[in-house]
Protein backbone atom coordinates (compact mmCIF):
# COMPACT_ATOMS: atom_id res chain seq x y z
CA UNK A 1 0.00 0.00 0.00
CA UNK A 2 1.53 3.72 -1.23
CA UNK A 3 2.05 5.94 2.00
CA UNK A 4 0.23 8.95 1.29
CA UNK A 5 2.39 12.45 1.60
CA UNK A 6 1.52 14.42 4.45
CA UNK A 7 1.86 18.11 3.85
CA UNK A 8 4.20 19.93 6.45
CA UNK A 9 4.99 23.59 6.72
CA UNK A 10 8.73 22.58 7.23
CA UNK A 11 8.84 21.04 3.22
CA UNK A 12 7.08 25.05 2.60
CA UNK A 13 9.73 26.89 4.82
CA UNK A 14 12.80 24.43 3.16
CA UNK A 15 11.05 25.29 -0.07
CA UNK A 16 11.25 29.24 0.21
CA UNK A 17 14.85 29.17 1.48
CA UNK A 18 16.17 27.03 -1.34
CA UNK A 19 14.54 29.49 -3.73
CA UNK A 20 16.11 32.76 -2.09
CA UNK A 21 19.54 30.80 -1.96
CA UNK A 22 19.13 30.08 -5.52
CA UNK A 23 17.86 33.29 -6.32
CA UNK A 24 20.45 35.37 -3.93
CA UNK A 25 23.54 33.41 -5.60
CA UNK A 26 22.10 34.34 -9.19
CA UNK A 27 21.83 37.83 -8.31
CA UNK A 28 25.25 38.12 -7.08
CA UNK A 29 26.47 36.64 -10.21
CA UNK A 30 24.36 39.08 -12.82
CA UNK A 31 25.80 42.17 -10.20
CA UNK A 32 29.61 40.60 -10.76
CA UNK A 33 28.85 40.07 -14.37
CA UNK A 34 27.36 42.88 -15.42
CA UNK A 35 29.03 45.13 -12.37
CA UNK A 36 30.09 48.08 -14.59
CA UNK A 37 26.58 48.47 -15.94
CA UNK A 38 25.10 48.42 -12.67
CA UNK A 39 27.52 51.11 -11.28
CA UNK A 40 26.39 53.06 -14.45
CA UNK A 41 22.97 53.39 -13.94
CA UNK A 42 23.22 53.92 -10.64
CA UNK A 43 25.45 56.64 -11.49
CA UNK A 44 22.77 57.83 -13.80
CA UNK A 45 19.96 57.58 -11.58
CA UNK A 46 21.67 59.59 -8.23
CA UNK A 47 22.13 62.40 -11.30
CA UNK A 48 18.52 62.43 -12.22
CA UNK A 49 17.51 62.10 -8.20
CA UNK A 50 20.57 64.65 -7.10
CA UNK A 51 17.82 68.11 -7.04
CA UNK A 52 15.43 65.56 -4.85
CA UNK A 53 18.85 64.48 -2.61
CA UNK A 54 19.17 67.89 -2.15
CA UNK A 55 16.05 68.81 -1.30
CA UNK A 56 16.04 66.60 1.43
CA UNK A 57 19.08 67.26 2.94
CA UNK A 58 17.91 70.68 2.56
CA UNK A 59 14.43 69.59 4.51
CA UNK A 60 16.57 67.95 7.17
CA UNK A 61 19.13 70.70 7.71
CA UNK A 62 16.50 73.98 8.22
CA UNK A 63 13.19 71.44 9.72
CA UNK A 64 14.48 72.65 13.04
CA UNK A 65 15.06 76.59 12.79
CA UNK A 66 11.20 76.26 10.86
CA UNK A 67 9.44 74.46 13.62
CA UNK A 68 11.03 77.00 16.52
CA UNK A 69 10.03 79.89 13.90
CA UNK A 70 6.44 78.08 13.76
CA UNK A 71 6.31 77.98 17.25
CA UNK A 72 7.95 80.47 19.38
CA UNK A 73 7.03 83.21 16.36
CA UNK A 74 4.85 82.77 13.70
CA UNK A 75 2.47 80.70 15.48
CA UNK A 76 1.14 82.95 18.72
CA UNK A 77 1.41 85.83 15.84
CA UNK A 78 -1.38 84.23 13.30
CA UNK A 79 -3.61 82.68 16.58
CA UNK A 80 -3.67 86.53 17.77
CA UNK A 81 -4.38 87.57 14.16
CA UNK A 82 -6.94 84.89 13.48
CA UNK A 83 -8.67 85.15 16.96
CA UNK A 84 -12.11 86.65 15.93
CA UNK A 85 -12.15 84.25 12.66
CA UNK A 86 -13.61 80.79 12.85
CA UNK A 87 -13.41 79.88 9.17
CA UNK A 88 -8.71 79.78 9.78
CA UNK A 89 -7.04 79.38 12.96
CA UNK A 90 -3.75 81.19 11.26
CA UNK A 91 -1.63 77.55 11.02
CA UNK A 92 -1.37 77.18 7.41
CA UNK A 93 -0.19 80.94 7.38
CA UNK A 94 2.23 80.44 10.40
CA UNK A 95 3.71 77.02 8.14
CA UNK A 96 4.25 79.49 5.10
CA UNK A 97 5.69 82.05 6.93
CA UNK A 98 7.60 79.97 8.98
CA UNK A 99 9.13 78.08 5.78
CA UNK A 100 9.98 81.43 3.66
CA UNK A 101 11.87 82.66 6.61
CA UNK A 102 13.40 79.69 7.01
CA UNK A 103 14.51 79.31 3.21
CA UNK A 104 15.50 82.89 3.59
CA UNK A 105 18.04 82.43 6.29
CA UNK A 106 19.52 79.58 3.93
CA UNK A 107 20.00 81.44 1.08
CA UNK A 108 21.13 84.35 2.90
CA UNK A 109 23.42 82.29 4.57
CA UNK A 110 25.04 80.60 1.17
CA UNK A 111 25.16 84.44 -0.58
CA UNK A 112 26.64 85.72 1.89
CA UNK A 113 29.72 82.79 2.23
CA UNK A 114 30.36 83.07 -1.28
CA UNK A 115 30.20 86.83 -1.43
CA UNK A 116 32.94 86.92 1.40
CA UNK A 117 34.62 84.37 0.56
CA UNK A 118 34.91 84.36 -3.54
CA UNK A 119 36.23 88.00 -4.43
CA UNK A 120 38.73 87.90 -2.13
CA UNK A 121 39.76 84.43 -2.93
CA UNK A 122 39.94 85.39 -6.69
CA UNK A 123 42.10 88.63 -5.34
CA UNK A 124 44.48 87.00 -3.82
CA UNK A 125 45.33 84.64 -6.33
CA UNK A 126 45.66 87.12 -8.77
CA UNK A 127 47.75 89.44 -6.30
CA UNK A 128 50.08 86.57 -6.20
CA UNK A 129 49.93 86.75 -10.35
CA UNK A 130 50.73 90.46 -10.60
CA UNK A 131 53.68 90.11 -7.74
CA UNK A 132 55.12 86.35 -9.14
CA UNK A 133 58.64 89.02 -10.62
CA UNK A 134 58.81 90.22 -7.02
CA UNK A 135 58.53 86.94 -5.07
CA UNK A 136 61.25 85.33 -7.89
CA UNK A 137 63.62 88.37 -7.48
CA UNK A 138 63.15 87.82 -3.81
CA UNK A 139 64.20 84.11 -3.81
CA UNK A 140 66.45 84.58 -6.17
CA UNK A 141 68.59 86.98 -3.59
CA UNK A 142 67.90 84.49 -0.77
CA UNK A 143 69.69 81.67 -3.25
CA UNK A 144 72.68 84.13 -3.86
CA UNK A 145 73.16 84.82 -0.27
CA UNK A 146 73.31 81.46 0.48
CA UNK A 147 75.42 80.99 -2.27
CA UNK A 148 78.14 83.50 -1.10
CA UNK A 149 77.27 82.46 2.58
CA UNK A 150 77.38 78.66 2.47
CA UNK A 151 78.94 77.63 -0.75
CA UNK A 152 80.15 73.96 -0.03
CA UNK A 153 76.10 73.36 1.05
CA UNK A 154 75.49 75.26 -2.31
CA UNK A 155 77.57 73.19 -4.84
CA UNK A 156 75.62 69.85 -3.00
CA UNK A 157 71.88 71.87 -3.62
CA UNK A 158 72.84 73.27 -6.35
CA UNK A 159 73.45 70.00 -8.30
CA UNK A 160 69.71 68.27 -7.14
CA UNK A 161 68.37 72.05 -8.35
CA UNK A 162 69.31 71.78 -11.63
CA UNK A 163 68.23 67.68 -11.60
CA UNK A 164 64.27 68.99 -10.75
CA UNK A 165 64.71 71.78 -12.42
CA UNK A 166 65.29 69.41 -16.08
CA UNK A 167 63.10 67.63 -14.81
CA UNK A 168 60.28 70.23 -14.26
CA UNK A 169 61.30 71.35 -18.31
CA UNK A 170 60.99 68.19 -19.36
CA UNK A 171 57.57 67.93 -17.96
CA UNK A 172 56.40 71.44 -19.46
CA UNK A 173 57.36 69.73 -22.26
CA UNK A 174 55.11 67.09 -22.45
CA UNK A 175 52.55 69.21 -20.84
CA UNK A 176 52.14 72.20 -23.43
CA UNK A 177 50.98 69.68 -26.30
CA UNK A 178 47.85 68.93 -23.77
CA UNK A 179 46.11 72.08 -22.97
CA UNK A 180 43.42 71.31 -25.17
CA UNK A 181 42.89 68.83 -22.76
CA UNK A 182 42.91 71.31 -19.57
CA UNK A 183 40.59 73.42 -21.72
CA UNK A 184 37.70 70.66 -21.79
CA UNK A 185 39.04 69.90 -17.85
CA UNK A 186 38.13 73.30 -17.34
CA UNK A 187 35.09 73.12 -19.29
CA UNK A 188 33.75 70.42 -17.46
CA UNK A 189 34.41 71.59 -13.70
CA UNK A 190 32.14 74.63 -15.12
CA UNK A 191 29.46 71.96 -16.21
CA UNK A 192 29.73 70.41 -12.45
CA UNK A 193 28.95 73.77 -10.85
CA UNK A 194 26.35 75.36 -13.32
CA UNK A 195 24.66 71.58 -12.40
CA UNK A 196 25.36 72.24 -8.66
CA UNK A 197 23.58 75.78 -8.79
CA UNK A 198 20.62 73.42 -10.98
CA UNK A 199 20.68 70.82 -8.42
CA UNK A 200 20.51 73.46 -5.25
CA UNK A 201 17.63 75.93 -7.33
CA UNK A 202 15.34 72.87 -7.73
CA UNK A 203 16.53 71.13 -3.96
CA UNK A 204 15.08 74.63 -2.42
CA UNK A 205 11.92 74.23 -4.05
CA UNK A 206 11.19 70.30 -3.10
CA UNK A 207 12.43 71.47 0.69
CA UNK A 208 9.58 74.24 0.57
CA UNK A 209 7.10 71.54 -0.99
CA UNK A 210 8.03 69.03 2.21
CA UNK A 211 8.05 71.58 4.64
CA UNK A 212 5.16 72.66 3.71
CA UNK A 213 3.18 69.74 4.62
CA UNK A 214 5.57 67.73 6.50
CA UNK A 215 3.30 66.09 8.93
CA UNK A 216 2.21 64.35 5.79
CA UNK A 217 5.12 63.11 4.04
CA UNK A 218 6.30 61.86 7.88
CA UNK A 219 2.97 59.86 8.63
CA UNK A 220 3.18 58.36 5.13
CA UNK A 221 6.39 56.89 5.97
CA UNK A 222 5.21 55.62 8.69
CA UNK A 223 2.46 53.78 7.00
CA UNK A 224 4.38 52.37 4.76
CA UNK A 225 6.80 50.73 7.78
CA UNK A 226 3.73 49.55 9.88
CA UNK A 227 2.04 48.03 6.75
CA UNK A 228 4.84 46.40 5.66
CA UNK A 229 6.74 44.93 8.67
CA UNK A 230 5.37 43.23 12.01
CA UNK A 231 4.60 45.82 15.05
CA UNK A 232 7.53 44.56 16.83
CA UNK A 233 9.95 45.11 13.71
CA UNK A 234 8.07 48.32 12.90
CA UNK A 235 8.58 49.85 16.04
CA UNK A 236 12.28 48.62 16.26
CA UNK A 237 12.94 50.35 13.12
CA UNK A 238 11.24 53.89 14.42
CA UNK A 239 13.52 53.55 17.24
CA UNK A 240 16.65 53.42 15.37
CA UNK A 241 15.10 56.31 12.66
CA UNK A 242 14.89 58.31 16.11
CA UNK A 243 18.28 57.39 17.22
CA UNK A 244 19.99 58.17 13.93
CA UNK A 245 17.95 61.58 13.75
CA UNK A 246 19.33 62.37 17.14
CA UNK A 247 22.92 61.34 16.63
CA UNK A 248 23.27 63.62 12.93
CA UNK A 249 21.22 66.43 14.07
CA UNK A 250 23.36 66.92 17.10
CA UNK A 251 26.40 66.09 15.54
CA UNK A 252 25.94 68.64 12.85
CA UNK A 253 23.97 71.65 14.96
CA UNK A 254 27.14 70.78 17.29
CA UNK A 255 29.91 70.81 14.68
CA UNK A 256 28.32 74.10 12.95
CA UNK A 257 28.27 76.49 16.59
CA UNK A 258 31.69 74.92 17.05
CA UNK A 259 33.18 75.95 13.82
CA UNK A 260 31.06 79.24 14.63
CA UNK A 261 32.94 79.79 17.28
CA UNK A 262 36.34 78.93 15.95
CA UNK A 263 35.70 81.42 12.99
CA UNK A 264 35.07 84.01 14.97
CA UNK A 265 37.79 83.61 17.67
CA UNK A 266 39.82 83.05 14.58
CA UNK A 267 38.70 86.62 13.12
CA UNK A 268 39.63 88.21 16.95
CA UNK A 269 42.78 86.49 17.41
CA UNK A 270 44.06 87.25 13.47
CA UNK A 271 42.94 91.10 13.80
CA UNK A 272 44.91 91.61 16.93
CA UNK A 273 47.95 89.96 15.63
CA UNK A 274 47.28 92.30 12.16
CA UNK A 275 47.15 88.72 10.30
CA UNK A 276 46.83 90.01 6.19
CA UNK A 277 42.88 89.37 5.08
CA UNK A 278 41.69 88.44 8.28
CA UNK A 279 38.44 88.15 7.32
CA UNK A 280 39.01 85.56 4.55
CA UNK A 281 41.08 83.56 6.76
CA UNK A 282 38.77 83.24 9.41
CA UNK A 283 35.88 82.09 6.90
CA UNK A 284 38.24 79.71 5.44
CA UNK A 285 39.23 78.54 9.10
CA UNK A 286 35.76 78.06 10.19
CA UNK A 287 33.99 76.36 7.49
CA UNK A 288 36.65 73.63 6.91
CA UNK A 289 36.66 73.23 10.55
CA UNK A 290 33.33 71.38 9.96
CA UNK A 291 35.39 68.46 8.94
CA UNK A 292 36.45 66.32 11.45
CA UNK A 293 40.08 66.04 12.48
CA UNK A 294 41.40 66.81 8.91
CA UNK A 295 39.33 70.18 8.60
CA UNK A 296 42.25 72.64 10.35
CA UNK A 297 44.86 71.18 8.42
CA UNK A 298 42.38 71.60 5.31
CA UNK A 299 41.88 75.14 5.96
CA UNK A 300 45.32 76.21 7.14
CA UNK A 301 47.25 75.25 4.13
CA UNK A 302 46.26 78.03 1.35
CA UNK A 303 45.40 80.42 4.29
CA UNK A 304 48.90 80.29 5.25
CA UNK A 305 50.29 80.33 1.70
CA UNK A 306 48.19 83.35 0.97
CA UNK A 307 49.57 84.98 4.11
CA UNK A 308 52.84 84.07 3.05
CA UNK A 309 52.98 85.66 -0.07
CA UNK A 310 52.42 89.06 1.54
CA UNK A 311 54.42 88.76 5.09
CA UNK A 312 56.50 86.05 5.99
CA UNK A 313 57.09 86.57 9.36
CA UNK A 314 53.06 87.01 9.69
CA UNK A 315 52.68 83.43 8.33
CA UNK A 316 54.98 82.19 11.01
CA UNK A 317 52.40 83.60 13.50
CA UNK A 318 49.45 82.37 12.12
CA UNK A 319 50.82 78.57 12.00
CA UNK A 320 51.12 78.58 15.53
CA UNK A 321 48.12 81.00 16.24
CA UNK A 322 46.35 78.12 14.58
CA UNK A 323 47.55 75.26 16.02
CA UNK A 324 47.44 76.70 19.49
CA UNK A 325 43.29 77.41 18.49
CA UNK A 326 43.06 73.59 17.10
CA UNK A 327 44.18 72.68 20.53
CA UNK A 328 41.80 75.05 22.30
CA UNK A 329 38.81 73.61 20.27
CA UNK A 330 39.63 69.96 20.56
CA UNK A 331 40.66 69.91 24.17
CA UNK A 332 38.00 72.25 25.78
CA UNK A 333 35.54 73.54 23.61
CA UNK A 334 34.94 70.84 20.56
CA UNK A 335 33.85 68.54 24.10
CA UNK A 336 31.93 71.09 25.58
CA UNK A 337 29.59 71.14 22.63
CA UNK A 338 29.54 68.24 21.52
CA UNK A 339 29.18 66.08 24.71
CA UNK A 340 28.19 62.72 24.19
CA UNK A 341 26.63 63.12 20.38
CA UNK A 342 30.18 61.42 19.08
CA UNK A 343 31.04 58.61 21.84
CA UNK A 344 33.60 56.74 20.05
CA UNK A 345 37.42 57.02 20.62
CA UNK A 346 39.78 59.36 18.50
CA UNK A 347 40.80 55.79 16.10
CA UNK A 348 37.17 55.17 15.32
CA UNK A 349 36.60 59.04 14.26
CA UNK A 350 39.81 58.78 12.20
CA UNK A 351 38.47 55.26 10.94
CA UNK A 352 35.22 56.83 10.09
CA UNK A 353 36.68 59.88 8.02
CA UNK A 354 39.09 57.91 5.94
CA UNK A 355 36.67 54.95 5.08
CA UNK A 356 33.63 57.78 4.59
CA UNK A 357 35.64 59.90 2.15
CA UNK A 358 37.31 56.94 0.44
CA UNK A 359 33.83 55.91 -0.40
CA UNK A 360 31.71 59.03 -0.79
CA UNK A 361 34.45 61.98 -1.13
CA UNK A 362 33.94 64.87 0.70
CA UNK A 363 30.54 64.78 1.88
CA UNK A 364 31.71 60.98 3.63
CA UNK A 365 34.16 63.29 5.25
CA UNK A 366 31.60 65.25 6.95
CA UNK A 367 29.32 62.61 7.68
CA UNK A 368 31.33 59.87 8.02
CA UNK A 369 31.54 60.44 11.98
CA UNK A 370 27.64 60.27 12.69
CA UNK A 371 27.42 57.67 10.30
CA UNK A 372 30.01 55.21 11.99
CA UNK A 373 28.54 56.03 15.01
CA UNK A 374 25.06 54.96 14.63
CA UNK A 375 26.93 51.53 13.01
CA UNK A 376 28.51 51.37 16.05
CA UNK A 377 26.12 51.56 18.52
CA UNK A 378 23.53 49.05 16.48
CA UNK A 379 26.57 46.35 16.73
CA UNK A 380 27.83 47.25 20.40
CA UNK A 381 23.60 46.70 21.43
CA UNK A 382 23.83 43.14 19.47
CA UNK A 383 26.80 42.69 21.48
CA UNK A 384 25.46 43.55 24.46
CA UNK A 385 22.50 41.30 24.04
CA UNK A 386 24.01 38.49 23.12
CA UNK A 387 26.48 38.87 26.62
CA UNK A 388 23.62 39.46 28.28
CA UNK A 389 21.85 36.06 27.01
CA UNK A 390 24.59 33.97 27.80
CA UNK A 391 24.83 35.53 31.19
CA UNK A 392 28.31 36.95 30.85
CA UNK A 393 29.71 40.64 31.42
CA UNK A 394 28.76 43.60 29.65
CA UNK A 395 30.98 45.59 30.29
CA UNK A 396 34.65 46.16 28.37
CA UNK A 397 36.70 46.62 31.07
CA UNK A 398 35.57 43.43 32.67
CA UNK A 399 37.66 41.80 29.49
CA UNK A 400 40.73 43.42 30.41
CA UNK A 401 43.53 41.30 31.47
CA UNK A 402 41.48 38.57 30.92
CA UNK A 403 42.75 34.35 31.76
CA UNK A 404 39.46 32.75 30.65
CA UNK A 405 36.03 32.69 31.93
CA UNK A 406 35.11 30.44 34.65
CA UNK A 407 32.28 27.91 33.56
CA UNK A 408 30.43 28.10 36.36
CA UNK A 409 30.08 31.55 37.99
CA UNK A 410 30.64 32.53 34.61
CA UNK A 411 32.71 35.73 35.71
CA UNK A 412 36.00 36.71 34.46
CA UNK A 413 39.42 35.52 35.99
CA UNK A 414 42.10 37.86 35.75
CA UNK A 415 45.88 36.83 34.93
CA UNK A 416 47.72 36.21 37.73
CA UNK A 417 44.94 35.70 40.14
CA UNK A 418 44.15 32.49 41.63
CA UNK A 419 40.83 30.76 40.74
CA UNK A 420 38.52 30.91 43.38
CA UNK A 421 36.64 27.27 44.27
CA UNK A 422 32.75 27.64 44.80
CA UNK A 423 33.59 26.46 48.43
CA UNK A 424 35.64 30.05 48.90
CA UNK A 425 38.84 27.87 49.23
CA UNK A 426 41.63 28.59 47.12
CA UNK A 427 43.13 25.46 45.03
CA UNK A 428 46.08 23.83 46.36
CA UNK A 429 48.75 23.34 44.00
Amino acid sequence: MRRQFRWDKKYLYWGITAFCVIACAILFYMALRFLPDLRKAIADLSRILSPFIWGFVITYLIAPLMKVLEKKVFGPFCRRLFRKNKKSDGRKLARGLSVAVAELVLVAVLVGLVSLILPNLVANIMKVIDNRQIYYDAVTKLIEDFQISHPQIYDNVGQTLNTITGDINSWVERMLPNVTNYLGSFMQSAYVVVRGVYNLIIGIVVSIYVLSDLERFTAALRRWIYSLFSLETAEKLREAVAFTDRTFMGFITGKLLDSAIIGLICYIGCAILRIPDALLVSAIVGITNIIPFFGPFIGAVPCAFFILMTDPVKCLIFIVFVIILQQIDGNIIGPKILGSSIGITGFWVLFAIVVGAGLFGFGGMLLGVPFFVVIYTFVNSRVEARLKKSDLPEETAAYQDLDHIDPVTRQPVKKGRPEESPAGETPQA
